[in-house]
């Protein structure tokens, strides 16, 4: 088994936190993981990313080659755009459908869309709603991990317990909310892949 994971975002939208729970939870289930991350102006918005590989075996390199993501997880959707190149074919894109509007030339969000729906069953994520709901609208990057867990090849039960070890210091209210967003993103995933 191995998985390539494109994480896309922009700065402050919790990409660097999804990819620490997803380590964790892969060193939980026994699993090797490698990453790499570029930060961009992440203070200001700027492009941030992360190439993330699980595998049950040695895994050589950090770097996801063009072609072969199993997987981009993006926290905005123009950002999902940037990283189509790397996706491999009859691969998956899932993507939070909220933009975060930082060039004057913005595009139409209707265009982005449109091109997600060229990709794969796409699974497209209103994240700041599903957040709201769960409690807390700071907790969407884990709604957007609860929508990708059913394509990691982990257990959603070690994504909890990873999520409960990384929120721990910020106590029990804290862990709750992150897990009752995981597990809207997770519902979302699971009623739209019953749907196609």
């Amino acid at each position: 088994m191995q998985i390539n994971i494109i994480l896309a975002g922009v700065g402050g939208q919790g990409i660097l936190t999804i990819a620490a729970v997803i380590g964790r939870a892969a060193l939980l289930s026994d699993l090797t993981i490698r990453q790499t991350e570029v930060h961009g102006m992440s203070q200001r918005g700027g492009a941030v990313q992360s190439h993330l590989r699980i595998s049950n075996r040695p895994i050589y390199s950090d770097l996801i080659a063009l072609g072969t993501a199993h997987l981009i997880l993006s926290v905005e959707p123009h950002e999902a755009l940037r990283y189509l190149p790397f996706l491999a074919p009859e691969s998956s894109v899932i993507t939070s459908i909220d933009p975060f509007i930082n060039i004057e030339d913005y595009p139409a969000i209707e265009d982005i869309l449109a091109e997600l729906h060229r990709t794969n069953r796409p699974v497209l994520v209103n994240a700041s709603e599903l957040a709201r709901e769960a409690g807390h609208a700071r907790t969407s990057n884990m709604v957007m991990l609860g929508a990708a867990s059913p394509y990691l090849g982990i257990a959603a039960e070690q994504l909890e317990s990873a999520i409960g070890e990384l929120f721990h210091a910020k106590g029990p209210d804290i862990v709750d909310v992150n897990i009752r967003a995981f597990r809207k993103g997770q519902q979302l995933s699971q009623t739209q892949a019953t749907e196609t």
